[in-house]
């Protein structure tokens, strides 16, 4: 079902689920709940596999050493692209994440993310949503843009340090040196 406005900070996420298509290759259907019982997700929406701003995205996560150890978060995306598409997407940029394949945007919907581009084309807004291990919301950032709420890209170093605030991480910060 499709909210009004987005899940807030403070707010239990839904138990919904998606084909999840994990680095490895391997597809299967999977809810955050299960990925929430191993250990907090940070679950990122964006539009679609290999748009320019998306690549730029997900290279930054790869990037960010701190994220791609998966030690503390395990952070997962979203989008409306197929799996066959997040396989061929996660070889290409080389990623180490886990990717929904959600096609008919019912994760979307159930975080209230979904809009209509030029109020035709329904996608996912670019969003971030930490989540503990009982799916509570414990931040939340949404692109805000003014004509397209796909185009800003999510802020890796803020989310970083609303990650070790909120979870309450203490390991020294090496970012991969």
């Amino acid at each position: 079902m499709e909210r009004e406005e987005p899940v807030a900070v403070g707010e239990t996420a839904p138990d919904v689920g998606a084909t999840l298509v994990r680095p490895d290759g391997t597809v299967e259907e999977t809810t955050l709940g299960a990925l929430t019982d191993d250990r907090p997700v940070l679950l990122s929406f964006y539009t679609v596999d290999f748009s320019p701003d998306c690549i730029e995205e997900w290279c930054s996560f790869r990037d960010f050493d701190w994220f791609s150890s998966g030690e503390h978060v395990q952070v997962v995306g979203a989008s409306k692209s197929s799996a066959g598409l997040h396989r061929r997407f996660i070889d290409y940029l080389g990623l180490n994440f886990p990717l929904f394949a959600d096609t008919d945007l019912e994760l979307s919907d159930a975080f209230g993310v979904t809009y209509r581009a030029l109020g035709i084309t329904r996608r996912s807004r670019r969003s971030c949503f930490l989540l503990d291990s009982d799916r509570r919301v414990r931040y939340r950032w949404l692109s805000e843009h003014w004509l397209d709420p796909t185009r800003d890209k999510p802020p890796v170093d803020e989310i970083h340090d609303a990650v070790t605030e909120e979870l309450d991480v203490t390991d020294p910060e090496t970012f991969g040196f």
